[in-house]
């Protein structure tokens, strides 16, 4: 890596990695929901980058909307307790919902939102994750579309952070010492 960063984090995939897998995801979301009207729900804050991505890799029409969770506070462990911190905007009943995270790592605030999603009736909900890290699954979860999968490594860059920082970085990395 170059940059600010360089001396703290190491990196785990670089930018061009990134974005060739996030045009494969586009490409099979495109053929699986060609016949579908999508509403793509990006979870924020830690896949906002990923999920503009995304959608610029998606050749079918949808619509974005957004959900604010918070898990982990300025901590490195999620604390297993969610608290939603935005809502959705319009409602998805009859909808096909895919989901977009950043990480599926406990599996818990995945859990949470897809049980809350389910109360809304969606025609379908399915989930795109850039990252799972199974090491540290506590519930399991269905993740329909996944990036990569890493070890139980604490990571930052393309929209995750540590403390709110580190979420501009263009690649994902793993923070020395952590």
């Amino acid at each position: 890596m170059v940059g600010w960063y360089r001396d703290t984090v190491e990196t785990l995939y670089g930018e061009e990695q990134i974005a060739a897998r996030v045009r494969e995801l586009g490409a099979a979301i495109s053929r699986d929901y060609h016949d579908k009207d999508l509403v793509l729900l990006c979870v924020l804050k830690g896949s906002v980058l990923f999920a503009a991505d995304l959608a610029r890799a998606i050749d079918i029409p949808l619509r974005l909307e957004f959900l604010g969770v918070q898990s982990y506070g300025d901590d490195i462990k999620s604390s297993g307790v969610v608290q939603i911190t935005l809502d959705l905007t319009r409602p998805i009943e009859g909808e096909h919902v895919l989901v977009v995270e950043d990480i599926v790592d406990t599996g818990l605030t995945l859990d949470y939102i897809l049980s809350t999603l389910k109360t809304r009736n969606p025609a379908s909900v399915r989930v795109c994750s850039l990252l799972h890290k199974p090491a540290r699954m506590k519930k399991q979860v269905p993740i329909d579309y996944l990036g990569f999968t890493i070890d139980d490594v604490f990571v930052v860059g393309y929209g995750l952070d540590w403390a709110q920082k580190y979420r501009n970085l263009p690649e994902i990395g793993v923070v020395k010492g952590t």
